[in-house]
């Protein structure tokens, strides 16, 4: 059903509207293909005026195939006023509602037999609103009768691919009465099936049953309803041939709901249900069928007044009830729960009417006991709950099994194993984010499951986070916290940076320390080397975060102050070579740290190359010379090959500068009895120098 304007109940309402006198239409398409139309202006005497000269009845195609149309088709349905008042005599002998209308319409004065009480609850003192009140009353009630008064209107011409506005306006002239045109937008497609009415809740009583039902939530469907009764949930009467309407529906009311007094037999089942009716004369479906039975009231009320233990599990019962009351009573019952609230059980049946005392030999660590008073004729009584506990100062044991998990979005699972304890009222959860630390109790009151679900958040700086439980019983003992449950959280967070402290480099090694990175989940550190500024990273090594072994060379190079937390040589570097070096920290959930600063290097050259082979000598007494001569020196870039000459113990000096090819020399520059002393050097092109090659001749 569709609204266009939300206004007042076309039937109720007889309040000027601030704006101005308005019309109000609704409709409701039907299954068969049809569209029903209704509507009704706002004031009394606008709808006067209306009677005189009508409502104009205007349908304009919008849309079709659910294409908008550019300009829509407008199709003049009619103009509506009452029916003459001769063509209403042949309905008005059985139909009420008619007859009202007619009346409220033509009638000289307007009186409606039958309906003074409803004329008091409305306690309208103008003959003129009596007229439109009960007049559009009488139109909700009966879409016939609507029809005969110009207020409907069955649109039999509508296709299911259309949708259409209808617009209803005033014939009144202008210069009479402004009245404002109301309309609506539907189609076929628009039908949908009545609802069941909602919420029937029944009171029953001493020989009554009190019904209500929300009628705020379908006001704009159902504007009165159908009360059915049944004592067998199978065969239902109404329970009154006209049915029943809200007339509280003032703007300084709020009618929420709608209720009905039914009188009933005391001790028989009736059942009861709802149908509402539609301003268009529809029946919707009948709502939840509601059973109950009323009961004379007993007059007198049981009270729990002592309680005796015996032990912990036994109890004595008293109770007091007036002498006078016992002949109403069949006897008494010993009601129990472990709430105040309850639900309560019957524990103890069939106690004598006289009795006012009972011993109950099954007592939990907590009971709520009442006692209730039978009465011969129903109307049973029941005493207020009495807390009957007994004394218990033992704990419960250690909770165990307690484990967890934890996702990805830090949402905590929780589980251990229930208690074996018969007295456990739940569990308390405790959190910290260091071991060490006070736990905070993050459950307000003891949780009664095995499982439990916590919330953490997984970017901050604690890696992991700690648990404990406690058990409590009924009397709120706690047990001794169990083992501490330790959870580690997902990791997003980088280690920090590790840091080069010192290098060294000899004998053509690179001898290098850093210190490691301070996050505590780091387990591996990684060395990176490259050659030149354009090449990449090379990984050179890796090493675990144990602490080394150091050196006996490192021992020597640093001071026993800053020995490092980490080191390594690098052997396989090359000498007059620059390189550079970086670490980076790898934690356990293999997230990387940032590289550390990178550590830039010349490995110097200190090596020579290799001496002259093949250095001897021939001693020539006779012509007194000493040769020289050695094997070929077969190196590139070599320029001279030197060679030096002294006596033993003394300084040397230059001899002669041959070419890299020449592999003899004689020296004819010598006396006897001396120990000469010759050395041979290459000299390359760049100015470096080889390792020398010595010979002693004693001449």
């Amino acid at each position: 059903m569709c609204f266009v304007v939300a206004q007042k109940s076309t039937a109720q309402q007889g309040e000027t509207d601030a704006d101005g006198p308005q019309i109000v239409v609704m409709a409701r398409p039907k299954k068969d293909g049809e569209i029903m139309l209704r509507w009704a202006v706002t004031t009394p005497l606008a709808w006067r005026k209306l009677n005189i000269y009508g409502y104009a009845l205007t349908r304009y195609t919008i849309t079709r195939n659910n294409s908008t149309i550019l300009e829509p088709i407008e199709k003049f349905i009619g103009v509506f006023k009452p029916k003459p008042l001769q063509e209403w005599m042949p309905i008005i002998e059985d139909n009420d509602n008619a007859a009202v209308l007619a009346q409220s319409i033509y009638g000289e004065g307007f009186e409606v037999e039958g309906l003074d009480q409803l004329s008091t609850i409305i306690n309208l003192a103008e003959e003129q609103e009596q007229r439109f009140t009960w007049g559009l009353y009488a139109a909700d009630q009966d879409f016939i009768a609507a029809q005969m008064a110009g207020l409907a209107y069955v649109d039999r011409s509508a296709q299911a691919n259309e949708k259409y506005v209808y617009k209803v306006s005033s014939l009144v002239p202008e210069s009479e009465m402004i009245i404002k045109e109301g309309g609506v937008f539907i189609g076929l497609k628009d039908y949908e099936p009545l609802p069941k009415p909602l919420d029937l809740a029944v009171v029953f009583l001493d020989g009554k049953a009190m019904l209500s039902w929300n009628y705020d939530i379908h006001h704009q469907i159902y504007n009165s309803y159908y009360v059915e009764r049944s004592k067998d949930s199978i065969n239902f009467t109404a329970l009154s041939d006209l049915p029943l309407t809200s007339l509280n529906n003032g703007d300084k009311t709020d009618a929420k709901r709608m209720f009905y007094v039914d009188s009933i037999a005391n001790g028989t089942t009736y059942y009861y249900r709802i149908k509402g009716k539609t301003p268009f004369s529809e029946i919707g479906p009948t709502s939840a069928i509601i059973s109950g039975k009323g009961e004379k009231n007993l007059e007198y009320v049981p009270h729990i007044t002592t309680k005796y233990f015996l032990d912990d599990t036994k109890v004595i019962l008293e109770w007091e009830f007036l002498k006078e009351g016992n002949q109403y009573i069949k006897g008494f019952e010993l009601n129990s729960s472990d709430k105040a609230g309850g639900p309560y059980k019957v524990v103890v049946k069939d106690i004598p009417p006289e009795a006012r005392k009972i011993q109950y030999d099954s007592l939990q660590p907590t009971n709520y006991m009442t006692i209730t008073a039978v009465g011969k004729h129903g109307g049973n009584r029941t005493s207020f709950p009495a807390l009957v506990q007994p004394v218990d100062s033992i704990p419960p044991l250690k909770p165990n099994g307690f484990s967890g998990t934890i996702d990805s979005l830090g949402v905590v699972t929780l589980t251990w194993n229930q208690n074996k304890d018969k007295d456990i009222l739940g569990y308390r959860i405790f959190r910290g984010n260091l071991k060490n630390e006070e736990y905070s109790q993050i459950t307000v009151s003891p949780h009664r499951g095995t499982t439990f679900y916590d919330s953490v958040s997984v970017k901050n700086l604690n890696p992991k986070v700690f648990y404990q439980l406690i058990a409590v019983d009924q009397r709120f003992n706690m047990s001794e916290p169990s083992d501490i449950l330790e959870i580690k959280k997902p990791d997003y967070i980088r280690p920090t940076q590790p840091v080069f402290k010192s290098y060294h480099i000899k004998d053509g090694k690179v001898y290098m320390e850093w210190a490691n990175s301070s996050s505590d989940d780091v387990i591996r550190h990684k060395i990176y080397r490259k050659a030149t500024e354009n090449s990449d990273w090379i990984l050179v090594h890796s090493v675990g975060t144990g602490q080394p072994s150091i050196s006996p060379l490192q021992t020597e190079i640093l001071p026993t102050a800053i020995l490092p937390t980490a080191h390594w040589t690098d052997k396989e570097v090359e000498e007059n070579q620059k390189y550079s070096y970086t670490i980076v920290a790898v934690d356990d959930s293999n997230l990387e740290s940032d590289p550390a600063p990178p550590l830039t290097i010349i490995v110097p050259k200190t090596s020579m190359p290799p001496s002259v082979k093949g250095l001897n000598a021939y001693i020539d007494r006779e012509n007194k010379s000493i040769e020289l001569y050695w094997s070929a020196y077969k190196h590139n870039n070599v320029d001279k090959l030197i060679i030096y000459k002294g006596i033993k113990d003394k300084s040397m000096t230059q001899l002669a500068h041959v070419l890299p090819g020449i592999k003899r020399l004689v020296d004819k520059n010598i006396n006897p009895n001396n120990t000469y002393v010759y050395m041979i050097r290459a000299v390359y092109k760049d100015g470096s120098l080889s390792k020398t090659a010595q010979l002693d001749i004693k001449y």
